[in-house]
């Protein structure tokens, strides 16, 4: 149960933001962040209100139900009426709940994925190429943007690898669970005797990181300029504009060649490197938070296997939550690729909430 006085004070903070808001008095970054206060608090606070109010209704009908002289009909509307109170307020507390669990400041940021192909070869990079134009479709559903920041294609027509920048609206949130091993089972088009092989190819998702997120110094970077080639080890251009950084620190490396501009692969580097420091700060805290707590759904494990992708029996299993949807093709287009996620963010939640108890 939530405490009455937690709910009562969510409904004060409510008044509070409102008057807060109409007074005027506000300056425009604080008027921002209040306003975001208040519209998220928003979407709770009737639930709120009729969790508070729960009590009283229910003492109000089950006086007329044990009340002798009430009539047979009023007591039976009543007796529904009490069942369809008890049933709302679950729900009521549970959205509460949810509101109330700690929030993760990354959720509301935009996303770097970066996909790899795995063991398996030329498959596995037209598998990382199939994975790829999947999110691309999502992206196009969702109305995101996705932006190229690294490619780079396999001989076969696939990739080996490719980082792309994804824009629009709580996208983290949305696509943190898709980090780990995405594993494919089918025959391969040079495949001549029609046997099923097992490819693999990683994701990682990142949440994009500001420059207030992260402070690099430029006393902890290594940054070296090479000529940028392409595949078969051909010259892309006759400057030295690919660009190795190093973060000291950390001992990550990111290498960026796919602009003309030194300065521009040095951006692009940039951003990817405070994503990857930001994501890895942010690991070794959850780990802290984490250490006593089990089947803990993952958002950040590149080695564990969480998804695979069966066509011969035209199914998509996600290992975490054991769901398995015999809808390949229409996954693959992004058709039904949200309510995957519902599932894996309600598992996440449930867990969550059982931890609090």
């Amino acid at each position: 149960m939530i405490p009455l006085k937690k709910a009562e004070e969510l409904v004060q903070k409510h008044k509070n933001l409102e008057n807060d808001l109409s007074s005027g008095n506000l300056d425009n970054k604080l008027f921002a962040s209040k306003s975001k206060e208040y519209s998220d608090l928003n979407e709770i606070i009737s639930n709120v209100k009729k969790y508070l109010d729960f009590e009283k209704n229910k003492k109000d009908l089950e006086k007329i139900i044990n009340d002798i002289s009430s009539d047979k009909e009023i007591k039976e509307m009543a007796e529904i009426e009490l069942g369809e109170l008890i049933k709302n307020n679950d729900f009521n507390e549970k959205k509460i709940k949810l509101f109330l669990l700690p929030k993760d400041d990354a959720d509301a940021k935009n996303a770097i994925i970066e996909i790899r192909a795995g063991t398996g070869g030329l498959e596995a990079s037209l598998f990382a190429s199939d994975l790829f134009k999947m999110y691309e479709k999502v992206c196009h559903k969702k109305k995101w943007t996705l932006e190229i920041i690294s490619i780079s294609k396999s001989e076969a027509g696939g990739l080996k690898e490719v980082i792309a920048n994804i824009k629009g609206k709580n996208i983290y949130s949305l696509l943190k669970y898709e980090s780990g091993v995405h594993r494919v089972q089918r025959v391969p088009d040079t495949e001549t005797q029609g046997r099923v092989h097992t490819s693999a190819a990683t994701v990682a998702v990142l949440p994009e990181a500001e420059e207030v997120d992260v402070k690099i110094e430029e006393k902890d970077l290594r940054i070296d300029v090479f000529r940028s080639s392409g595949p078969g080890g051909q010259s892309v251009n006759t400057t030295d504009s690919a660009v190795r950084i190093t973060h000291i620190p950390s001992g990550i490396v990111v290498s960026q060649q796919d602009e003309k501009s030194q300065i521009r692969n040095k951006e692009k580097g940039l951003k990817i490197l405070r994503s990857r420091i930001y994501e890895l700060e942010r690991q070794k805290i959850d780990e802290e938070r984490s250490k006593d707590r089990r089947n803990k759904i993952g958002t950040g494990d590149r080695s564990e296997r969480i998804r695979t992708y069966n066509f011969p029996q035209g199914r998509v299993t996600d290992h975490r939550i054991n769901l398995t949807l015999h809808k390949l093709e229409e996954f693959l287009e992004g058709e039904i690729f949200e309510d995957l996620i519902e599932n894996l963010t309600l598992q996440a939640q449930e867990q969550e909430l059982q931890n609090l108890n």
